[in-house]
Order: C-alpha cells, then sequence, then structure tokens
C-alpha cells in the first residue's frame, strides 16, 4: 500500500499563496473521498466522483479543492495565508460513504507537507 505523496508546502509570508499538490494512491475504485488536513483537522475535501467539496469554516473563501483532469492529483489551492494556517498538511484518502470530516474514517494518509506562514 502505497501512501499519498504531497508536496508544494514552504514557507510564505502572510497573505501569499501556495498550490499544494497531492499524488493520489492506488485505484480510483480504492478510495471515493480525497481531504487536505491542516495538522488534525479536515479542512477540505472532495468526493472525485461528483466533484462535491467541503470546507472547514476557517478556509472557506481562501483554500479551494480540486482535481486533475485524469483524477491522479488533487491541489489545494492556498490564497491569503495567515500564520494560524502554519502547520504540516497531510492528504488522506477514505471511501465514498463516509462523513468528510471524520478523520476516523480515512484509511490511507501522506507523509504531510510542511507550510509555515509568517507574519
Amino acid at each position: 500500500v502505497q501512501a499519498q505523496v504531497e508536496s508544494g508546502g514552504r514557507s510564505v509570508q502572510a497573505g501569499g499563496s501556495l498550490r499544494l499538490s497531492c499524488a493520489v494512491s492506488g485505484d480510483r475504485s480504492s478510495y471515493g473521498c480525497v481531504a487536505w488536513f491542516r495538522g488534525r483537522e479536515a479542512v477540505a475535501a472532495i468526493f472525485p466522483a461528483y466533484g462535491t467539496t467541503y470546507y472547514d469554516y476557517s478556509v472557506r473563501g481562501r483554500f479551494t479543492i480540486s482535481q486533475d483532469a485524469a483524477e491522479r492529483t488533487v491541489f489545494l489551492q492556498m490564497d491569503n495565508l495567515q500564520p494560524e494556517d502554519t502547520a504540516v498538511y497531510y492528504c488522506a484518502t477514505g471511501p465514498g460513504h463516509m462523513q468528510w470530516d471524520h478523520q476516523w474514517e480515512y484509511t490511507s494518509w501522506g507523509q504531510g507537507t510542511r507550510v509555515t506562514v509568517s507574519s
């Protein structure tokens, strides 16, 4: 079992932008939900079969989750970053029949990519 591979994290000043990438592991049939976690908290999720997205209120209007046309990569566009966004960001996958913000239902995790936002 290969975990997701995240990339794109770096240090940025407050107000700046970053785009994180998640190379999704496994076959499309093996997952139904892909999410980005800011530390232990889910901040954005997508159900690729439908394109349905969900966001935590703290990032709504600032972050956007999306997928590429081949459905192999999931992105997190992060705009207007704030110091409180500083964290290790993880990409996780889980089954289609789950609640997007239930951390315990996700079954595959990446190693994380670090985002540091300075004021």
